[in-house]
This record gives structure tokens, C-alpha cells and sequence, in this order.
């Protein structure tokens, strides 16, 4: 189910914002001045999709809906009524259904016993770090949050990460309609801060250590390596299995009159030329015999009918490797378009994942080979980026990517949108874009929404 419009009233008790989605383009981008909530809209989003239900109450606002191509619509809605804190007021989810009744779910806020609930609750505060990989203990009582820098009680990490912390708005106090609305849109949120991964720190009892902090191009570097390893796999797993019932088959496949010798050579040109372009990204050994089977100089009738149950089954067996080579050859080209002005190309290996070289090395002691964390800020951005929107998001998602322009050259700034288009074509996805950038809008100034102040 797709998402069609966006509207918010009483953003930080100032703004209202209605944001209609250009399903049409699949990409839409809002713009606007610092503090008129860009990043709190996409966070929101993001939060009720994916059960971070901390971000409405940590959020000042009135009434926070999302409306439905199939003409249905959710209301998050702020009780004020009373005069509790931000973070204490309960928050109502009403669904509103075509000719149906509203559904309505309350998350409540249990104010008398909030303090009670950091102190009883099931999990110890010595395991937060296990549980919240943003955060890292450096005292009694006290937590550094490592997006931010922020110094947090207990009270403030369980206010900012409760839904990570408790059972609230988990599935089995929800109720079916709630679970079932949130599992028919996909969403994911990129956010600003891209380039770390958090991970908690199970060395030692000390509070004081240093947080263990992973390079995201690192943690992607293996990732594909681990995705090209699964490739190969199950590419094995099918060659097995055909090679296994290749002769029965043989024997049983009618022959095939109609297929000309011409054909069938071009049928093997054709695999050659898929094999060698999976053995250059990476997906595939150099095997020395490819090139046989194109250089018969004449087929019989037994030779074609061999020869069409070959070209079946490595078909079959190529096949496997399909998307993952769609998606590393599109990655491919654009970050060595990019990095060329520096003198790097990104190749891909199952073993290390991201090999980058050097183009222009004459002094080089390492050959040229360059470090994923060797990359400028901007080049872990550019390849972070990309590589989440074509690795780490399923098909017919909506994806909410802030500030896309960080540390990026005007110059690639100004190639993000065609870049983008090329992306959400291939792996089928739809995009909303939070930026202060008109580089990165460029002319494209149709797909975009403006976040305005309130008429006078």
C-alpha cells in the first residue's frame, strides 16, 4: 500500500505542513528554512512504520496524518487536554477506513509511574548498550548518546528509547489492524549520520572505554562480500542439481529442428558474454574453457540437442545471479563516474567486498589499493548512500533520506536526482527527500514541496 499525502499540524506549536507524495516520479523532496521540521516529519514517518513510538511523544505536535492511495488514512494524535510534559501526553492512533467504523488505539503514558518504570522495568541498565547500539555508559547512571554527543540520564535514554526498552507498542499489545496496516508499507529512514555504526561495548566493565565504533563502509564492505559468497552458493546448489539430471534430461529433450545453427551460436555468444561480464564484477571465477562451445565450426542434430539443454541449464544457473549483478554494475558505474576525479575505481571481490584502486599511482608502495576508510567523508557518503538504497531496502518501499547533500561536491550534488531515478527504477522503490540543497534539485523544481511559516 502506497503512501499519497503527508500532513502535520502544530509542528513545534508553530507549523503546519501538508506534503503530497509525486507517486508519478517516485521521488518527492521537501525544502525549507532550518526548524521547520524536515528531519522531525521524516523521523515521525519513520517512527510508525517501524514501532519507534518514542519520536510522538519527544515531539511537539497536534495531529500527525498519513492518507492512503486506496483512499484510507491514519490520524497520530496528541492528547493536550491536560497539562503534562510532551513526553508524558498520550498519543491516539485513529484508522480510518472507507465505509468502516474508525479504529482507535491509545498509547498511554502511565505519568504516575514513569520514574517507577526506568527502575523495574525488565531490562538492567548495564545492558542498555546491548540493547540500544546509539548509546554508550561513561558513569553511574549516566549515558553518552553518539549521534548527538548528548549527555543522558536514565530517565533521558529511556524517555528517548523507551519503545527499544519496554514491551509498549510491541505486536502483542497492538492491536491486529495496527500490525497488519504497519506490514503492508515498507519504510526506511537514512539519516544524516551515515558513516558509524554503533555497536555496543561488551569488552569490558568499564565505563569509561572508548565505544566501538564501526566505519558503515567496512560494515557494507562485508556485507557484499557475504551477499556474493550466499551468490555463489546457491549458484552451486543449482549447477549441482542440474549437472546431476543432465544426462537423463538429454536423452529425453526432443530434438529442436527448428533451432538453427546460427541461433544456437548466438544463444552461447550471448552466455559468454553474461559470464564474462559476472566474472569482471566479481560474481564469478575466469574459467578457461568459456570460449569452447562458440568455436564449433558445424552442429548435427544430436550436437543441437545437447547443445539446447546446455543452454537451458546455464541459463538457469546464471539467472541466480541476476539482480545482485543489476544492482553492482548500476553501483558500479555511477561511484567510478564519481571517483574518477580522484583517481579510484570500486571493484567487488567475495573474499574483501570493496576493492577500490588507485588510477594514478606511480609511487604507490601498495599497488594502488585503497582503504574503504581511506575515502574522503564525501566518497563514504556517496557509496553509503547507494549502496543502502540498492542493498538494504526491499522493492515497493518508500524510502526517507535526509540531507542528502552532506559533504557531497556540488558537482555530484547536482547529478544526485539522475542518479536517483536510474535507482528507484531498477530496484523499485519510491523516495522522499529532506534537503537544503538547490544543487540537488537543480531544475527539478516540480517534485518538490516547500515547508513555509504560518500566514499572518
Amino acid at each position: 500500500m502506497k503512501i499519497q499525502k503527508i500532513s502535520i499540524h502544530g509542528l513545534f506549536g508553530v507549523f503546519d505542513h501538508e506534503i503530497s507524495l509525486n507517486l508519478s516520479e517516485k521521488i518527492t523532496i521537501i525544502h525549507g528554512p532550518n526548524g521547520f521540521g524536515k528531519t522531525a516529519i521524516l523521523r515521525m514517518l519513520n517512527g510508525f512504520f517501524n514501532t519507534q513510538y518514542s519520536v510522538f511523544k519527544k515531539t511537539s505536535f497536534k495531529d500527525f496524518r498519513i492518507d492512503f492511495v486506496n483512499g484510507n488514512s491514519i490520524i497520530i494524535r496528541k492528547n493536550v487536554k491536560d497539562k503534562a510534559p510532551v513526553h508524558m501526553q498520550d498519543i491516539e492512533f485513529i484508522y480510518h477506513e472507507l465505509e468502516q467504523e474508525d479504529k482507535i488505539f491509545r498509547l498511554r503514558s502511565n505519568q504516575a509511574t514513569s520514574k517507577q518504570k526506568v527502575q523495574n522495568f525488565r531490562f538492567h541498565p548495564d545492558t542498555w548498550e546491548e540493547i540500544i547500539p546509539e548509546i554508550r555508559q561513561i558513569g553511574m547512571r549516566m549515558w553518552q548518546d553518539l549521534p548527538t554527543g548528548e549527555t543522558l540520564t536514565a530517565q533521558e535514554v529511556f524517555e528517548k528509547y523507551e519503545n527499544l526498552l519496554t514491551d509498549e507498542g510491541n505486536s502483542h499489545t497492538e492491536d491486529d489492524w495496527l500490525i497488519k496496516l504497519k506490514s503492508d508499507v515498507h519504510i526506511r529512514l537514512i539519516e544524516s549520520q551515515r558513516l558509524l555504526n554503533f555497536l555496543p561495548n561488551r569488552s569490558s566493565g568499564s565505563y569509561f572505554g572508548s565505544p566501538l565504533m564501526s566505519p558503515t563502509v567496512l560494515a557494507y564492505s562485508e556485507e557484499i562480500a557475504q551477499l556474493i559468497k550466499s551468490k555463489l552458493a546457491e549458484y552451486g546448489a543449482t549447477s549441482q542439481s542440474l549437472d546431476r539430471t543432465f544426462p537423463a534430461r538429454v536423452v529425453k529433450q526432443p530434438l529442436s529442428p527448428e533451432v538453427t545453427d546460427e541461433q544456437l551460436r548466438q544463444q552461447l555468444d550471448e552466455l559468454e558474454k553474461t559470464r564474462s561480464g559476472l566474472i569482471e564484477i566479481g560474481l564469478l571465477d575466469q574459467d578457461g574453457d568459456t570460449e569452447l562451445l562458440t568455436q564449433l565450426q558445424s552442429i548435427d542434430e544430436s550436437t543441437r540437442n545437447v547443445l539446447s539443454v546446455y543452454i537451458e541449464d546455464v541459463e538457469k544457473k546464471l539467472d541466480v545471479f541476476r539482480e545482485i549483478a543489476n544492482k553492482i554494475n548500476l553501483l558500479k558505474r555511477i561511484i567510478n563516474k564519481k571517483f574518477s576525479y580522484s583517481y579510484k575505481e570500486i571493484n567487488f571481490s567475495k573474499n574483501k567486498g570493496f576493492v577500490f584502486n588507485t588510477l594514478y599511482h606511480p609511487n604507490s608502495p601498495d599497488h594502488g589499493t585503497v582503504s574503504p576508510t581511506d575515502l574522503s567523508s564525501g566518497e563514504q557518503h556517496e557509496l553509503v548512500l547507494l549502496y543502502e538504497l540498492l542493498f538494504k531496502v526491499q522493492p515497493n518501499s518508500l524510502v526517507l533520506i535526509d540531507e542528502p547533500e552532506l559533504s557531497l561536491h556540488v558537482g555530484w550534488q547536482s547529478q544526485f536526482l539522475k542518479d536517483l531515478q536510474e535507482i528507484t527504477e531498477l530496484a523499485d522503490l519510491d523516495i522522499l527527500i529532506a534537503t537544503h540543497s538547490p544543487d540537488i534539485i537543480q531544475d527539478r523544481w516540480d517534485l518538490t514541496v516547500e515547508l513555509e511559516r504560518p500566514q499572518q
